[in-house]
């Protein structure tokens, strides 16, 4: 099942057997997660003008898994020693299965400061030694979104005809901080063009290498960031943008 979303230009990457335990154990949760993700879309328009942050579309993957009873849970672990409660920690994850052979856990990654990585890792750790769940699974960016994303914002900009602080305001950008103002004044001033001075500051301020992207996940887990839990890691593809 998950060579479905590798022919479809998905990062995909498995620890501690993880595809063999959804193949075996979870082949009709597996097969629901791909399907979602096979149909799932982004709009440039609702990146750009949701300033970076979660588009309509990702929400709608995360209604839709929710439908599917991927649903957000808190996990309460308590210490009890000779009857009294010694420690109580909570451990929320965003979207859990309840299987009949066990539980899934899943985190969508969409645009974060990457130490929420070292978070949703060692979260499943915990989990996965409290027998709690089964797998950990991460979606996030993938490789070749984040390689093209710069650009495609860029189309879609000089697409809306971007050349001036008025036309932000008419597309409804016009809400920035004194820094990325000051910033896109800068560039513009040594000559680069109003919409490539934009979307220069723009994607450097809100998809830059410090936030959760591919490159970061894969470099934490070939660490060893989150063993022994099984781990499915999916990164989305830059065809799903539109």
């Amino acid at each position: 099942m998950l060579e479905r979303l590798r022919e479809s230009g998905f990062d995909v990457l498995t620890r501690n057997h993880a595809e063999a335990i959804l193949a075996h154990d979870f082949p009709r949760e597996t097969d629901e997660l791909v399907e979602e993700l096979q149909g799932f879309s982004i709009e440039i328009a609702e990146i750009v003008g949701g300033g970076g942050g979660e588009s309509g579309q990702t929400r709608r993957l995360r209604h839709n898994l929710s439908d599917r009873n991927w649903r957000k849970h808190n996990f309460s672990v308590q210490v009890v020693v000779d009857g009294r409660e010694q420690d109580s920690i909570s451990h929320e994850v965003d979207h859990v299965r309840f299987g009949e052979n066990g539980t899934l856990a899943l985190e969508i990654e969409w645009n974060n400061k990457d130490p929420f990585f070292d978070r949703d890792l060692e979260n499943f750790q915990r989990l996965h030694a409290l027998s709690a769940i089964s797998l950990g699974i991460i979606v996030t960016r993938g490789r070749s979104m984040q390689e093209a994303l710069k650009d495609r914002i860029a189309d879609w900009l000089t697409g809306q005809g971007l050349g001036s602080e008025d036309d932000l305001d008419r597309l409804g950008l016009g809400d920035r901080t004194a820094a990325q103002r000051r910033s896109v004044e800068s560039l513009v001033a040594r000559g680069v063009p109003f919409a490539e001075a934009f979307t220069r500051t723009f994607f450097a301020s809100k998809f830059g290498q410090a936030t959760t992207h591919w490159q970061k996940l894969e470099d934490r887990v070939r660490r060893g960031v989150g063993n022994p839990c099984p781990l499915l890691l999916i990164g989305l593809p830059d065809r799903i943008l539109r």
